[in-house]
C-alpha cells in the first residue's frame, strides 16, 4: 500500500469539494454496479477560494470513468489543477484505459483521494504512479464517507461475495407483525403496515441501492408481495428478486410470478427437470438448484452464486427464520432495523426465530448508527467489517 500522506483540509474549500465529488458519485447509484460509484472535481485552487473548471461521475453504460468525464470538461484547465475524487483512480487497462495516464496527460498538478481502491488490479498502484510521475497524492479527506458509498463494492471485490443487508421493520417490543382484526381473517390478505410512510420510503430508497431482494417462500405464501424498487428512479438493471424455496411452492399466479421478466430468480433443492421447475421457467421465473443444508438451499452457495452473477449488494427482507438461518451460516454483514412506537403485544413473530435453538456465538452488532424516520427511528450496525484495510 502507499504511504498515507492526509489531504490538507486547511484549504478553505477542501471539504467542499470533495464532498462534491461523493455527492457526484452518489449519481451512479443502481447505475454503475458492478464498477463503484466515483465522483470527481477539478478544482483551479488559489490561496483563498478556487473555482470548479470540470466534473463528472460514472455509470457502468456511460463507460467513462468519472475522472476522464471531469477532465474533458476541463480541457485546458485542467494543467495546474487539483483533482478531487472518492475512489482511488485506475491504473490499469479493462473496459477502458487507465486514469493514471489520462490525469497525468491533464497536466493535473495534485490528487485528493478519499480511499484507496480494494480492487487487486489497483490496490496502491493508481497512487503510485502519480507519485511517480511528480504528481502530489494526498488521501482520506472523507474517508468514512467515501468507504460507506462503495462499501458493497469493497466487500464483493475482496471477496467475490456480496454485501447483505439484514432489513426488518420491528414494534417496541420486536414483533414483526401485528395481530390482525379478526373481521380481516376470514377475507384477502390485507397488510397492517408496522412502520410510517417517511420509514417505508426508506424502505424503497434500500431497495433502489440494492442489486437484488432476497426472501424466503413463508414470505411470499404469507403476504403475496411484488418485492419492486417503486423509486421511479432510473437503474441499469432490475432488481433481482430472489426466492429461497426448497420446495418450488412458489404459486405461478402470484404477483411476483406474474411480474417476472427476467427479474425472478428461485433457488432450490429440487431436481432442475421437476414439473414444477419446467412450469415456473414456462412462467419467465429462472430455477437455480443449490446444494441443501438442512434440507434447504445452502445460503452460503446462494450468497457465492449471486456473487458471480455480479451482484455487489443484497437486501435480505424475510420473516424470522429465514433471517436466523442467514445469521447462523455467517452470510449476513449489516442489519438496518426500523422502529415504530408501537406493542404487538403476544404475538411472537420475532425479527429473528431459533426454533429454540440459541446462536452457537450471538451476533453482535458494531458501528452503530441511528436515524430518524418520521415518528420511527431506526438502528443500522455491523457483523464485520466489510472494508478491510481500505
Amino acid at each position: 500500500m502507499p504511504e498515507v500522506i492526509p489531504a490538507d483540509a486547511s484549504h478553505p474549500q477542501a471539504e467542499i469539494w470533495m464532498n462534491r465529488a461523493l455527492e457526484l458519485a452518489r449519481q451512479g447509484e443502481a447505475l454503475a454496479s458492478p464498477n463503484p460509484m466515483v465522483g470527481a472535481v477539478v478544482v483551479q485552487e488559489a490561496a483563498h477560494g478556487g473555482r470548479v473548471v470540470g466534473e463528472g461521475f460514472h455509470t457502468y453504460a456511460g463507460l467513462r470513468h468519472a475522472e476522464i468525464v471531469a477532465l474533458q470538461a476541463a480541457g485546458a484547465a485542467a494543467r495546474g489543477s487539483t483533482l478531487y475524487v472518492n475512489l482511488e483512480p485506475c491504473c490499469h487497462l479493462g473496459r477502458t484505459g487507465p486514469c493514471t495516464a489520462a490525469i497525468i496527460a491533464a497536466g493535473v498538478r495534485r490528487v485528493v483521494v478519499a480511499i484507496t481502491d480494494p480492487n487487486p488490479a489497483v490496490a496502491g498502484r493508481g497512487i503510485e504512479q502519480l507519485r511517480a510521475a511528480g504528481l502530489q497524492v494526498e488521501i482520506g479527506l472523507g474517508k468514512i464517507e467515501g468507504q460507506k458509498l462503495n462499501e458493497a463494492f469493497c466487500k464483493w471485490i475482496s471477496t467475490g461475495r456480496p454485501l447483505l443487508t439484514l432489513k426488518s421493520a420491528l414494534t417496541l417490543d420486536g414483533q414483526i407483525a401485528l395481530p390482525t382484526p379478526r373481521r380481516h381473517r376470514p377475507r384477502q390478505k390485507t397488510v397492517t403496515w408496522i412502520t410510517s410512510e417517511e420509514s417505508r420510503s426508506e424502505v424503497q430508497r434500500l431497495r433502489h441501492a440494492a442489486d437484488a431482494l432476497l426472501t424466503g417462500i413463508g414470505t411470499v405464501l404469507a403476504d403475496d408481495p411484488h418485492l419492486t424498487d417503486r423509486t421511479g428512479r432510473p437503474r441499469r438493471r432490475r432488481l433481482l428478486r430472489v426466492v429461497m424455496d426448497s420446495r418450488l411452492r412458489l404459486p405461478l399466479k402470484s404477483k411476483l410470478v406474474k411480474s417476472a421478466e427476467g427479474d425472478v430468480l428461485v433457488f432450490t433443492t429440487q431436481p432442475d427437470d421437476s414439473p414444477r421447475a419446467r412450469a415456473l421457467r414456462r412462467a419467465g421465473v429462472e430455477v437455480a438448484r443449490v446444494r441443501s443444508r438442512d434440507t434447504r438451499p445452502d445460503l452460503r452457495a446462494v450468497v457465492e452464486e449471486l456473487g458471480r452473477r455480479e451482484i455487489l449488494s443484497v437486501l435480505l427482507e424475510a420473516g424470522g427464520e429465514l433471517n436466523a438461518a442467514a445469521l447462523a451460516a455467517g452470510v449476513v454483514d449489516k442489519m438496518f432495523l426500523f422502529y415504530a412506537p408501537r406493542m404487538a403485544g403476544s404475538n411472537h413473530r420475532g425479527v429473528v426465530q431459533t426454533q429454540g435453538r440459541a446462536f452457537r456465538i450471538p451476533p453482535a452488532l458494531k458501528n452503530l448508527s441511528l436515524h430518524r424516520f418520521g415518528p420511527d427511528f431506526a438502528v443500522e450496525g455491523y457483523l464485520r467489517d466489510v472494508y478491510r484495510n481500505h
